[in-house]
């Protein structure tokens, strides 16, 4: 942008702001009449098209803190005197007026020949950037190229079977347009999903934003995600785990599958069923069975009589012994 149309813009204006607006408060006062004044809220609209175009020139220029404090200084520097022209001497508005205006009149122009003259480089060096006046690098500066839209975030929940196998869900995208998102199988609760390109649209021609996804997947009463694998605790009685038995375990939508305890499983031991976990791209996971022997909570006397003859016929030993030797060792 030329040094011409800022002076001539008041960007502070455009936007309804005061010259000493924070950047937070500018950024929610862009984004309100951003909304507002765009083209998709104001479909054929051509003045509200020409007021959307104005203030995102006035946000491109104030939202970064290096061209905002150039756009101060060149209209701190030309507000009240005559604009940058090509005039000759004896005619208004050449760099004579605005340097007598910025020096007091006692300069002379750069460049002319004399013991006073002066090297004004350093000068425009320092408002505009290193180099002299007129280098592209570091001068005026305008809207820039396109900027990325905003990204957003959203969330969804999951019934535990659609998070184990996958879902397509039907979300409310930006500015309540909807979206289909594929959920891959096996997400956890909490997850997110980062969908590219599906976040706010650029305001002026850019590369869309991000869609973060956050996921909560409903807890199931039974089975839990671990990775590609399913868990699932399966309850023995003691003497199937003692004596060793055939026992049915539950699978997710499915029919039960039958696995084999062998004789003296203790409780934590796990099972594996192969295949019947996460039906993942890579290949499914397995349903893990930990083994948790149940011990009951009320013998009839007969079996009170039972269980303490077994006692006395078991070998006579502390399965806490290994316990406390390591403990005393730590």
């Amino acid at each position: 942008m030329a040094s011409q149309d800022w002076l001539e813009k008041d960007f502070y204006k455009v936007l309804g702001v005061s010259k000493d607006v924070s950047d937070a408060e500018l950024k929610k006062t862009y984004r309100k009449l951003a909304r507002k004044y765009h083209p998709d809220s104001n479909p054929g609209d051509a003045k509200a098209e020409s007021r959307f175009k104005e203030i995102s020139e006035a946000n491109s220029v104030l939202s970064d803190p290096e061209t905002r404090r150039e756009y101060d200084q060149v209209r701190a520097m030309g507000l009240g005197q005559p604009r940058f022209t090509s005039g000759g001497r004896g005619q208004a508005g050449g760099f004579d007026d605005v340097f007598g205006g910025m020096f007091g009149g006692g300069a002379q122009r750069p460049g002319a020949a004399g013991a006073g003259s002066a090297d004004f480089s350093d000068i425009f060096g320092g408002l505009f950037g290193s180099g002299n006046f007129g280098q592209t690098s570091g001068g005026f500066r305008g809207a820039g190229g396109p900027s990325r839209g905003r990204d957003v975030n959203a969330t969804t929940t999951l019934d535990f079977e659609s998070a184990v196998k996958g879902d397509t869900v039907r979300l409310e995208g930006v500015n309540g347009k909807p979206m289909t998102v594929r959920i891959p199988p096996g997400v956890h609760d909490g997850q997110k999903i980062r969908l590219r390109g599906k976040g706010e649209a650029s305001i002026d021609g850019g590369p869309a934003g991000d869609l973060t996804l956050t996921v909560t997947v409903r807890k199931h009463p039974v089975f839990e995600i671990d990775g590609k694998n399913l868990r699932v605790d399966v309850p023995v009685t003691f003497a199937e785990a003692a004596l060793g038995a055939t026992i049915e375990v539950p699978t997710l939508g499915g029919s039960p599958v039958k696995l084999k305890v062998a004789p003296g499983t203790p409780s934590g031991r796990v099972l594996r069923v192969k295949g019947r976990g996460v039906a993942a791209a890579a290949g499914a996971g397995d349903l893990l069975a930990t083994v948790q022997v149940v011990v009951p909570s009320h013998l009839s006397g007969d079996a009170e009589k039972a269980v303490k003859a077994l006692a006395k016929a078991l070998p006579d030993e502390n399965p806490r012994d290994d316990l406390l030797a390591r403990a005393r060792k730590g």
